[in-house]
């Protein structure tokens, strides 16, 4: 099995207090068809969309991110719904891709990269039900902003007002999300997608990944921060420790005000403190005496080890403001790739 990098990946347990996932793996389980089915029947409801459903269905996104401790599956959800858009790609809307709600539907939702997906998903559904002026697409990057917003992170100044695709005809095809780890022939990347992204260093792929999308070096950097949040798992990516000191239990989590977080042991991190958006990512990796048990993947050391990345690598290890500013930027570019507004965006901080 080839594990792949996405964008906030791992497994989402029945419990969401079990889904502290990380941006960057895909991994393969099937998700139940019979699930599935009732997402993709899904139907787009056209209402007018006012600041006061979006700052109501914000403070339901908020209640759900504390009790049931699911941020990190949120940005995955958001992150992988933007992450298919090609700029390449010259057709009329949503053909490129990008930040459209088209995750939800069959088969977008039953790509490898988005296995679990529909448990987040099926979470934002009463809040959506709540506030059907407010679309998935809006849902989710909101739901990914204030994850990173309410663990300590920058404010990201999300716009909201995006227009959702109507059925599965607006799905994107399978293989735009970025490898972890090389496949059996010694390759990242492979067959799908719009662009080939194959390439036999971690750092080429990278670039042929977001590059399609329009990021530059610093903004692929600045967006693999994102780890400081999350853990892989195992049994369910291939990746890491069944547990770690960090996740076993024995350690105790916080949240970004100092009140302890509830989860499920199980998994490795990328930080000690897993649950707080920090620099810390960039300095276990720029640290050589840093415990063993934190994880390092190929797609991580590549940012400190390709020449052209490391600047960026040791800024943010040395510099929070100047990782959250980049960050900032970047996070807000990915939720509006491919974006179709339905009217002038409106933004709430």
């Amino acid at each position: 099995m080839k594990i792949q990098l996405s964008f906030f990946a791992t497994f989402f347990a029945s419990s969401c207090v079990a889904a502290f996932q990380n941006p960057f793996i895909r991994r393969f389980p099937i998700v139940s068809p019979t699930v599935c089915k009732s997402v993709s029947k899904d139907v787009v409801e056209t209402q007018s969309l006012t600041k006061d459903d979006l700052l109501g269905a914000r403070d339901e996104i908020d209640k759900l991110l504390r009790e049931k401790a699911c941020g990190p599956i949120m940005v995955r959800l958001a992150w992988h719904d933007a992450g298919t858009f090609d700029k390449n790609v010259k057709a009329e809307w949503p053909g490129a891709g990008g930040a459209n709600g088209s995750i939800r539907f069959e088969p977008e939702i039953l790509h490898g990269a988005n296995a679990g997906l529909v448990n987040a998903h099926n979470l934002l559904v009463p809040i959506r039900e709540q506030f059907p002026a407010v679309s998935y697409a809006d849902l989710y990057q909101m739901a990914s902003a204030r994850a990173i917003e309410t663990a300590g992170g920058p404010n990201l100044g999300i716009r909201y007002g995006r227009v959702d695709v109507e059925s599965p005809d607006g799905c994107a095809p399978e293989g735009n999300l970025p490898d972890a780890e090389a496949g059996p022939e010694g390759k990242f990347g492979g067959p799908g997608g719009t662009a080939l992204t194959e390439d036999p260093e971690a750092r080429g792929h990278l670039r042929k990944v977001f590059y399609r999308m329009g990021f530059d070096d610093e903004g692929i950097v600045a967006l693999s921060g994102a780890h400081t949040l999350g853990r892989a798992y195992k049994d369910r990516s291939g990746l890491g420790k069944e547990k770690t000191k960090f996740t076993d239990g024995s350690t105790e989590q916080k949240f970004a005000d100092g009140e302890k977080a509830p989860f499920t042991s199980g998994g490795s991190s990328w930080t000690e403190q897993f649950f707080v958006f920090d620099n810390s990512y960039f300095q276990v990796l720029a640290d050589d005496g840093a415990d063993e048990e934190l994880l390092k993947l190929s797609s991580d050391l590549a940012v400190f080890k390709d020449e052209e990345f490391r600047p960026f690598a040791e800024k943010f290890r040395d510099d929070k403001d100047a990782f959250f500013d980049s960050y900032a930027k970047a996070h807000r570019k990915l939720s509006e790739l491919g974006v179709k507004f339905s009217t002038e965006p409106i933004q709430l901080d």
